[in-house]
């Protein structure tokens, strides 16, 4: 974005109202170039993507002069449309020269629907549910798939390929929805308000996400009433729950495609009369046919089949309404972009038919406002699809900024998302710092990135040296901080917590080390949780950067009632910076600070955070 004397999208100075917008709106653009520019004439460019490209010119008349500045002013009418403006101005001198500036983004979202604001409020917990807690030692004797069981809870995941190069992913830990039962005082103890579990349903593999029978929880975790009375259990304690729905592919192992013959009745790659032939596609029946990313294991599903459509979200007894009446409170949808927008919307419609306060999260990696994907802008977060996505891009740039980014960059990077977004998807974003998709965040700041140039076996035997170790716990924990400090959901993935390492999958996804838990930073995550459960300001407050140089990072999260300031160093030499908008006093992490004059000097200790009360 443009931050010159001219323009500065970010500045209500300039355009009014800030960032996206509900459709309807009218926007005021001013710009306000120096007097001594000798600039006369003034337009407005707009270009309104979902109408065709459809541009609009709109001239922009003097409207006085102030400071040493002509300001040139109009507004946009964005009454009848959703989606992105691209936005640009022409400025022209009494000698016919002239100049650009542009272009910038304007997200026009539907505003008619009210989005529920609990989820962004509150700590998420995410399961991966093999690898929490088990009860017992489950017996795989006549289960799909094939599985083998781990008798020791602490032994490794199994990672080395298969003869077609690909990880089986059939040894399982049994970690079931008892052992969650019995943790549920253990996570109200860390703050959480929501539980999101990876894949529940009965699948081959032990991350579940080639489902094999949506209508049924995998036997290993229990049987469906035990889903129910783990979502009693946890409403009973504040808490809410999440299911991830992997609705673009399915199982080659399964219910409907019967790759295996595992079921009884025929599957599409048994008979072309299989009732579910139709929802995948042969490029050579039965043995060519489209799969996820190219793997054979997940054949993909045609979202477009209205049989399909039927059975995900469409009837009565549909997957998406049938679990949410099992006692669940919201759907992760697994890689939002590749399910079609209409195909996104029915979800979103029918979750909110089942439960009105139902939320719909997306799994997208970049900005989600202007994701283009298979050629398509997708309206994930313009109304009536997504109510917020997985914030893969706080992720990067807290692993940047720590990694010694600087807090320019993440100041840069954070604010065009807090443009881009509505409001409702900026303030329901599922923050993390690490999933079962990345690296534990433990690891990357301990050691100092992935490691991709070594082998998988030295991945996978990689331990952290105890120097190591130490400047990854001062990192975690300040990054910890910052993450339980941003708008949106701060959302811990199984034993971070606990200090649990590893690199890619499935190195993050060993057990829960139940009895081996780091104290230290079991300690630290229940100050966060508590913090974050306690603080209306943190929960749904504003928020305003004060600094963001080097290794330094500062801003103020405010609601009507309660200011905070959270301020952080990345660097490995102890800072500090003046404060002058208020008498501060310490809530966590143990900064040191003087005053004089009202003006305070904050200085905080290498890699390290602190969040202070302003009053």
């Amino acid at each position: 974005m443009h931050y010159g004397p001219t323009y500065n999208s970010r500045d209500l100075r300039y355009k009014k109202p800030y960032g996206a917008v509900a459709s309807g709106t009218q926007v005021q653009f001013t710009l306000r170039p120096p007097r001594q520019e000798c600039f006369c004439h003034a337009s407005l460019t707009a270009r309104f993507e979902s109408r065709s490209n459809e541009i609009l010119l709109i001239k922009m008349p003097w409207a006085g002069f102030e400071l040493g500045r002509d300001m040139f002013s109009a507004a946009l009418d964005t009454e009848g449309y959703v989606g992105l403006v691209w936005y640009s101005f022409r400025l022209e001198q009494l000698d016919g020269r002239w100049m650009e500036l542009g272009p910038y983004q304007l997200t026009v979202y539907d505003g008619e629907e009210a989005v529920p604001s609990w989820f962004g409020e509150g700590v998420t917990y995410q399961i991966f549910p093999d690898r929490f807690r088990r009860s017992r030692i489950p017996d795989p004797k006549g289960l799909v798939g094939g599985r083998t069981v781990h008798q020791n809870w602490e032994e490794f995941p199994e990672y080395r390929p298969d003869d077609r190069g690909e990880v089986r992913n059939r040894d399982f830990f049994g970690g079931d929805f008892q052992g969650v039962l019995d943790k549920l005082d253990y996570l109200k103890g860390l703050g959480v308000e929501t539980l999101y579990f990876n894949p529940i349903f009965e699948a081959a593999e032990n991350h579940r996400y080639g489902t094999a029978d949506y209508s049924r929880v995998d036997p290993m975790l229990g049987a469906n009433e035990d889903f129910s009375r783990l979502c009693g259990e946890a409403h009973s304690r504040g808490m809410r729950v999440m299911l991830d729905g992997v609705f673009n592919h399915t199982g080659f192992v399964s219910r409907y495609f019967n790759g295996d013959g595992f079921y009884p009745e025929a599957g599409a790659y048994q008979s072309q009369e299989s009732p579910y032939r139709s929802w995948f596609s042969f490029s050579q029946w039965p043995q060519k046919y489209d799969s996820w990313w190219g793997i054979y294991s997940l054949p993909a599903v045609n979202e477009n089949d209205p049989g399909y459509q039927d059975f995900i979200f469409k009837s009565e007894d549909s997957v998406v309404r049938r679990w949410l009446r099992a006692g669940a409170d919201g759907w992760r949808l697994d890689v939002a972009d590749e399910l079609p927008d209409s195909f996104v919307h029915g979800i979103h419609q029918a979750a909110r038919a089942e439960k009105p306060d139902a939320v719909v999260i997306g799994e997208v990696w970049e900005d989600g406002s202007n994701k283009i994907a298979y050629g398509v802008r997708r309206k994930h977060i313009l109304g009536g699809h997504c109510d917020g996505l997985m914030n893969y891009p706080l992720r990067s740039a807290i692993l940047t900024y720590f990694l010694g980014g600087g807090g320019e960059a993440f100041v840069e990077g954070m604010e065009t998302i807090r443009e881009n977004y509505p409001p409702f998807a900026f303030y329901s974003a599922m923050n993390s710092l690490d999933t079962h998709d990345t690296p534990r965040l433990l690891t990357l700041l301990g050691a100092g990135g992935e490691y991709r140039d070594q082998t998988k076996e030295w991945r996978a035997q990689f331990r952290l040296s105890s120097r190591q170790r130490a400047k990854g716990k001062e990192l975690l924990k300040a990054a910890a901080l910052l993450l339980f400090c941003f708008p949106g959901s701060p959302t811990v993935y199984y034993g971070d917590e606990a200090g649990m390492e590893g690199f890619e999958d499935p190195f993050n996804r060993q057990t829960y080390p139940w009895g081996y838990e780091d104290r230290e930073l079991l300690d630290w995550y229940r100050a966060l949780g508590m913090l974050r459960r306690q603080r209306q300001a943190l929960r749904r407050g504003d928020i305003r950067y004060v600094l963001g140089r080097g290794p330094l990072l500062a801003f103020i999260r405010e609601t009507r009632g309660e200011r905070l300031l959270c301020a952080f160093n990345a660097g490995d030499e102890a800072r500090a910076f003046p404060f002058d908008e208020g008498r501060l006093c310490p809530l966590l992490g143990e900064p040191q600070f003087s005053q004089k004059d009202g003006l305070y000097t904050v200085a905080l200790q290498p890699r390290s955070g602190a969040v202070f009360t302003v009053e």
